[in-house]
């Protein structure tokens, strides 16, 4: 069992080089034996283009070039812009080099960490500017971050314990364990406003609280990692970066409640996490972080594992502690609440992965310090995984109070293509769009509530003018009717009834009084489903409705979709005075639906014409089009 004066040795050792990673601060005497520290990136994202070749290949080639003993190689977690991957960052020069094939290799190898010379073709465009190499921090989809939950992701190696500890991992939970009593620690958290991440927002403080006063013979912590929602991957990053911090918090969990068992319910989608977790438990049992007597206080406290199979009703936190009981994963009728009678009828305490990564800073650094970030009802960051018609796809973690407008416009980058932004989508299925004319309200809970939608657990859908409102309603209308558990009949049925209507209008057969059926239908389902999952089903149509009807009676009465999304609704045309006759679209066409001869006007008949756009997508002409 290691002591606090031990992982204080420990935290002295690797302190700088992990401090060089993340900011470059320290001198080339202060971060060990190498001269150059080479971070690639292990996520999911990068793993997935490669990453884990490039990293064996990079080995490689300092070997034959004899670098071996110079050249620190790290694997890390997510940077944050994972559509530029494969990532790699070179420091002390601090050059990001992005999209890295292994071809690229015995270049960067020669030419950087060779001879000095960066690699300039490979270098993120951002960070270059004349002859000098910016700093991550100062491009625009950093400078405006806050990186608290995500601090250590990209900076530290996920695998090894004792980079965790260098970050002031696991002195927390000795301050807490030594310094603090039960209730010093829940006060903290109560005076730190934090709120729960994973998308209601209650006091994070009050649910210690209240478990705490519940007295039992056991209780129990858990950590929802079951992430769901469409385009949404916040803590699968968190859980592949930065494992530890989330066994940190929730010892410091275990010790305010009185518990001494952890559960982490985890996808079992995400393999990268779940071996990541696995690792690191099994090192914070060898430290003596995790078990029994931590740091000789007599304070007992472990953590499990339990695999979801993929059900998104078991993000609901009764629905996930009836699944952890090797039951079928249903939401259970609350009252009483899991504080009071949760996993295993025992009193119980469940976060999202992102709280639990705010919970030891928030403790290192007290509670005012957080509270100083964000707005007067929503405290810190949040981490949004940005995605959709935006060009810098990836993740982004924000002071609460940011507005939507420097998401999509600054940390974005901004709509490709010149396209006009149209609305952006959070909460997942659960949420709602913001239209347009909210780009400058500040995001945090009460003010996504009063327009129309929801943080959720964080994700950021953006849309462009070419997104039809409709479709995306049906879209997650459809997410929600496959992943329905069916205990309910207003969820079961209601959704089902929803989707139909939704066909009906997309189909262009739907009339106005449909339109009534389905606002109707809205209105009981938030009203009598039991739980969250149906009664917040209706909220993409809500929202759609009170800020894009028009699109809905455009699909009813006049039978066209404006955006030009909904098949049944397009028809493609060639415009005569364009078409050069040049056969093309003809012999693109995979129905034979395109008729006419070589420098002759083509037409295309509409009952062969099954919509695919291949014949528009390869005109060089421009002479078709839909309407």
């Amino acid at each position: 069992m290691k002591s606090l004066e031990e992982l204080k040795i420990i935290r002295e050792k690797t302190q700088g080089e992990v401090a060089f990673r993340s900011h470059g601060e320290t001198s080339l005497k202060e971060y060990g034996a190498y001269r150059a520290h080479v971070l690639v990136c292990g996520g999911t994202g990068c793993t997935s283009s490669g990453s884990r070749r490039i990293i064996k290949a990079l080995k490689e080639e300092l070997q034959k070039n004899h670098l071996e003993d110079e050249i620190n190689v790290i694997m890390t977690g997510c940077f944050g812009l994972c559509a530029l991957g494969p990532i790699m960052i070179v420091y002390p020069e601090g050059a990001f080099y992005s999209m890295v094939k292994e071809e690229d290799i015995p270049e960067i190898v020669s030419e950087h960490l060779l001879n000095g010379r960066v690699v300039t073709r490979l270098l993120y465009d951002e960070t270059v500017k004349a002859d000098k190499i910016l700093p991550l921090q100062e491009t625009s989809f950093y400078k405006k971050q806050e990186r608290i939950a995500l601090r250590n992701c990209g900076v530290i190696n996920p695998e090894n314990i004792e980079e965790y500890i260098g970050t002031r991992g696991y002195e927390a939970l000795g301050k807490v364990l030594t310094q603090m009593s039960q209730d010093e620690v829940i006060q903290v958290m109560l005076d730190s406003g934090l709120r729960g991440r994973g998308g209601a927002g209650f006091p994070t403080g009050r649910k210690w609280m209240f478990a705490k006063a519940n007295e039992a013979d056991q209780k129990y912590v858990c950590c929802n990692a079951d992430e769901g929602d469409p385009g949404a991957f916040m803590d699968r990053s968190i859980l592949e970066g930065d494992p530890h911090v989330v066994l940190e918090a929730m010892a410091i969990a275990g010790y305010a409640i009185g518990a001494n068992q952890g559960y982490i319910y985890v996808r079992a989608e995400y393999p990268i996490a779940v071996e990541r977790l696995n690792i690191a438990i099994t090192q914070a049992r060898e430290y003596g972080l995790l078990g029994k007597d931590i740091f000789g206080t007599g304070f007992d406290f472990d953590i499990e594992l339990r695999l979801g199979a993929g059900a998104f009703v078991c993000g609901e936190e009764t629905a996930l502690m009836t699944s952890i009981e090797g039951n079928r994963g249903e939401p259970r009728p609350r009252p009483p609440f899991p504080a009071v009678k949760g996993l295993f009828e025992k009193p119980t305490i469940l976060n999202n992965v992102e709280t639990w990564a705010n919970i030891p800073q928030i403790i290192l650094n007290g509670a005012d310090w957080f509270a100083a970030m964000g707005t007067e009802k929503s405290k810190g960051t949040k981490v949004f995984a940005l995605g959709g018609k935006i060009h810098n796809t990836g993740l982004v973690e924000i002071p609460m109070g940011t507005t939507l407008r420097e998401i999509v416009e600054e940390i974005g980058g901004g709509i490709p293509n010149g396209k006009k932004f149209k609305a952006a989508q959070t909460g997942g299925p659960s949420g709602g769009c913001i239209p347009a004319e909210h780009l400058d309200v500040p995001i945090d809970y009460d003010n996504l509530i009063a327009i129309g939608s929801m943080m959720g657990s964080g994700g950021l859908i953006v849309m462009d003018e070419d997104s039809c409102m409709v479709d995306i309603a049906k879209f997650f209308l459809q997410f929600t009717v496959d992943e329905s558990c069916g205990k309910c009949t207003p969820c079961r049925v209601g959704t089902k009834r929803m989707l139909e209507i939704l066909d009906k209008i997309t189909a262009g057969k739907a009339t106005m009084e449909d339109l009534d059926k389905l606002e109707e239908l809205c209105e009981h389902l938030k009203e009598n489903s039991l739980c969250a999952l149906g009664q917040t089903a209706p909220n993409p149509i809500i929202s759609t409705l009170r800020y894009f009807k028009d699109e809905y009676i455009a699909h009813i009465v006049d039978k066209k979709c404006p955006a030009g999304v909904c098949k049944d609704l397009l028809q493609y045309k060639i415009d005569a005075d364009k078409c050069k006759g040049c056969t093309l679209c003809a012999r693109t066409c995979p129905n034979d639906a395109i008729i006419g001869n070589v420098r002759e006007v083509h037409m295309i008949n509409p009952e062969k014409c099954v919509k695919c756009g291949a014949c528009m997508e390869k005109c060089r002409f421009g002479a078709i089009y839909k309407e």
